[in-house]
């Protein structure tokens, strides 16, 4: 089943390799989506795919960035269709 989460990482996330972490990490798993500094010094990330493989990415980055995260608040959203690729956004 396709899903698509929301996830704001709080912490000391910018500045720490947190996007080219994430985007590198993506490319191993079958997912889209983006990942974006906010101006609250949090980083926004939204990730889609299959349910399975979207949780084992979540994972990836939380084990990956674990000093640096904080917290990490999570929000169910709605397909984005036509997308393919995960980019950092600015």
């Amino acid at each position: 089943m396709q899903t698509r989460v929301g996830v704001r990482y709080l912490g000391r996330v910018q500045g720490v390799g947190f996007r080219a972490t994430a985007r590198a990490t993506a490319s191993g798993f079958r997912v889209s989506g983006w990942v974006r500094n906010e101006a609250d010094g949090s980083v926004s990330m939204e990730v889609q795919g299959d349910e399975a493989q979207v949780e084992v990415f979540l994972s990836a980055i939380a084990e990956r960035m674990a000093r640096n995260i904080k917290s990490a608040q999570r929000t169910a959203l709605a397909l984005s269709e036509g997308e393919s690729s995960f980019e950092v956004r600015r």
